[in-house]
């Protein structure tokens, strides 16, 4: 049973601790994204097709909107890892040479002695489950030493072209500003894309294009991070959320969130706090 031990939300994103004994569904997140190794067999994941290693001396760099999924090796052992989900703006506004507000040049990242160390400070702090006024430093200089590294052994630096892409196409950027004002009912893209002027698999094509993930990964980020955000700032019960999402049942919105966050919303509301 995968297992939360620790996760620690503030303006920098959300630092976890996990127990994992299952894969993750494809999925995607607006945050930079690390997973490092911390114990138990290795495990990889799956970044825009390609697989990665996550072991002791490799971890995963996740620019933000890029799909990936989690698998552990072999399937049903406990996998213990440390996962950073960074907001470009706030990487943006502490640094002082970033060229992008977060993007990683190539999704493998070698776990160098000074890797380790501020991955070991991480830890300790999440670990200890106190307040430190030293993690956001610690968290940033994890990120950037991972944001160096990839793109010092990048063979070229195809974000920029990306980022002039994206949201170049009036109808991707009326598809985005539905989906965030309806991501909690029942979407049809089809209607969705006959909405924005599209067939659907126009739709899917040019949304894919310039977001890098399909309509429903995107509507499913938003559904994710809608229901974190409940969890962690309200009392609603676990059916409730599950209900505002559009979710028949409880269990079917435990499912949904287990396969997209790898614990179940009971879990993860249990260890969740701001720091």
């Amino acid at each position: 049973m995968a297992r939360a031990i620790s996760v620690h939300h503030g303006s920098f994103g959300r630092a976890t601790l996990y127990e994992l004994d299952r894969p993750l569904t494809t999925h995607a997140h607006r945050e930079g994204h690390l997973i490092f190794y911390l114990g138990g067999p290795d495990a990889s994941a799956t970044i825009n097709g390609d697989r990665y290693a996550i072991s002791k001396t490799e971890a995963v760099a996740i620019s933000p909107w890029e799909p990936h999924s989690f698998e552990p090796s072999p399937c049903g052992q406990k996998h213990f890892v440390l996962t950073l989900y960074i907001k470009p703006m706030w990487f943006l506004e502490n640094s002082q040479s970033a060229e992008f507000s977060l993007g990683f040049g190539t999704p493998q990242v070698r776990v160098t002695p000074t890797v380790e160390m501020w991955i070991g400070r991480l830890t300790s702090i999440l670990l200890d489950d106190q307040p430190s006024e030293r993690f956001d430093g610690f968290l940033f200089e994890t990120t950037r030493q991972c944001v160096d590294q990839t793109w010092k052994s990048a063979k070229s630096r195809p974000l920029l072209r990306n980022m002039q892409l994206k949201f170049n196409d009036f109808r991707v950027r009326r598809s985005l500003r539905l989906m965030q004002e309806r991501f909690a009912e029942e979407t049809a893209m089809d209607d969705l894309a006959r909405e924005v002027g599209l067939s659907r698999p126009h739709f899917f094509k040019l949304f894919k294009m310039q977001m890098g993930i399909t309509p429903n990964l995107y509507l499913n980020t938003l559904r994710t991070e809608h229901a974190i955000d409940e969890l962690v700032t309200t009392d609603k019960s676990i059916t409730d959320i599950g209900l505002d999402l559009g979710f028949a049942s409880q269990a079917s919105f435990t499912r949904f969130f287990t396969s997209n966050v790898g614990i179940p919303p009971t879990d993860y509301r249990r260890v969740a706090h701001f720091v």
